[in-house]
């Protein structure tokens, strides 16, 4: 019993309509503790039915510490940042508040939600405000938005680079795109040919470092019919002759045999190309562009690049900054790379954000298309948290935690899932028997097997 007023309030038709619309918990605790009302919200996130839960004392079913509870002891309002419901395995958000009637206290009332479904509303707002700042960038930059559709960037230095390869693109210079594996030199060639005058021609990849020195040539020159032994009837044309009224990007330029380096110069001085075994010359009208990731002075310097071709090469030098040092662009590229996987709209939490910028990426843009993969894989319907991330970034997380608590979003939730997840793996450890974990850790087996695989430990060889 709350108090005649309030009673007579619940058993009114209309009130519990109107709870019944409101998408959070709403849950009232009479003076004794004891649960005299939930509304139809409580049964689908909890799923367990009002006669389970109403008339039951709630410190028996959530702990004496329960806010709700404090509420009613202290008599102040209570915003709990997060709650964890430690029979239910569930974190909320929300705010309990006392009942008074004429003064006294006669109970408390408790409105919350889901953590993870402000940690989408959230995400969401995040996402939105990197978008809208990434888009206004775009819409203020005319060198750098016909570019932006495949190279993503907000980063001020990079957008210079843009609008260099842009003016680059539309004069047909032979260019040398410089950078770390994995930043995007690809791209960046794939930019500048998108905006040149040969953009309705082909685009031609060779990766020099991927071919065999000795089928190179071939590979780059074409062959005559007859010139070998296994030759194709008729011949066959190489990249250049396909990439005739084009663009030809040789990749990872600074791994070419310095021999072959030799027959390159001479194709790119002449503008003209012979067949491996063949005699008719072949007219180029090509757009070069190369790159590495090597350091090609220090090549020049122990005698493993020739100086000329550098020369020939490097007119002009468009060099991508390292993703370490272009962090602002880790957010932009991220939602990018989800919903390129995914094909529909996934949030991801704050706190994710906080972690990949904690990170150094030594494999650049290449390394964070990986992670992201794996966390669209595991995420939990439509939310990317941090525990669908890869171990060694939960690792990651966990040591930002440790450091400063402050850095971290919604601290007190972080702190408790590090906790409940050391909790479960030093059960496990110890007892090396799943059923003996589950009642030392005093969970149900379904919720077990649940954080199980939230926190993405490993159980497949231990006793059941």
């Amino acid at each position: 019993m709350l108090s005649e007023k309030y009673d007579k309030m619940m058993n009114d038709p209309t009130f519990r309509e109107i709870m019944n619309y409101i998408d959070d918990v709403v849950m009232i605790v009479d003076r004794k503790g004891i649960v005299v009302y939930v509304n139809d919200r409580y049964e689908d996130i909890f799923a367990r039915t009002r006669d389970q839960i109403v008339g039951k004392d709630l410190s028996q079913l959530e702990g004496a510490d329960t806010t709700a509870l404090q509420a009613l002891a202290t008599g102040k309002s209570i915003f709990h940042n997060v709650q964890f419901l430690k029979t239910l395995g569930i974190d909320s958000v929300g705010v309990c508040h006392p009942l008074f009637d004429e003064g006294e206290i006669v109970g408390s009332i408790s409105i919350f939600n889901m953590a993870s479904k402000y940690a989408q509303i959230l995400g969401k707002l995040e996402r939105t405000k990197e978008m809208n700042k990434f888009l206004q960038d775009q819409l203020n930059d005319p060198i750098t938005r016909e570019s932006s559709k495949e190279f993503i960037t907000v980063n001020k230095k990079m957008k210079q680079v843009l609008g260099l390869a842009v003016k680059v693109a539309k004069s047909g210079a032979t260019t040398l795109i410089r950078g770390e594996s994995g930043t995007g030199k690809e791209v960046m060639a794939k930019v500048i040919h998108e905006n040149s005058p040969k953009k309705n021609g082909p685009f031609i990849k060779v990766n020099c470092a991927a071919i065999p020195d000795n089928l190179l040539e071939s590979e780059l020159f074409g062959y005559a019919d007859g010139a070998f032994t296994g030759a194709r009837k008729g011949g066959k044309p190489g990249k250049f002759e396909l990439a005739n009224g084009g663009t030809l990007f040789l990749d990872e330029i600074g791994d070419m045999d310095i021999n072959m380096q030799v027959k390159l110069l001479r194709v790119l001085q002449e503008k003209e190309v012979e067949r491996v075994g063949g005699s008719e010359i072949i007219p180029l009208d090509i757009h070069l562009i190369a790159a590495t990731n090597q350091d090609l002075e220090q090549l020049i310097r122990e005698g493993n690049f020739r100086q000329d071709l550098y020369y020939r090469l490097n007119v002009i030098q468009i060099n991508i900054l390292p993703l370490r040092k272009r962090k602002e662009d880790i957010p932009v590229l991220a939602h990018s790379i989800v919903r390129r996987l995914v094909g529909t709209e996934v949030t991801i939490s704050p706190r994710v954000i906080n972690v990949l910028n904690a990170y150094d990426w030594p494999g650049n843009v290449r390394e964070l298309q990986n992670v992201m993969e794996y966390a669209s894989i595991m995420r939990t319907e439509n939310l990317i948290d941090v525990f669908c991330l890869p171990m060694k970034f939960q690792q990651d997380f966990s040591d930002i935690v440790e450091e400063d608590n402050d850095h971290a979003s919604y601290n007190i939730k972080d702190m408790t899932a590090l906790m409940e997840k050391q909790l479960i793996q030093g059960a496990l450890s110890k007892f090396n028997n799943k059923s003996r974990a589950i009642k030392e850790l005093g969970i149900s087996r379904s919720s077990f097997y649940t954080k199980i695989k939230q926190y993405n430990i490993e159980i497949d060889d231990m006793e059941e």
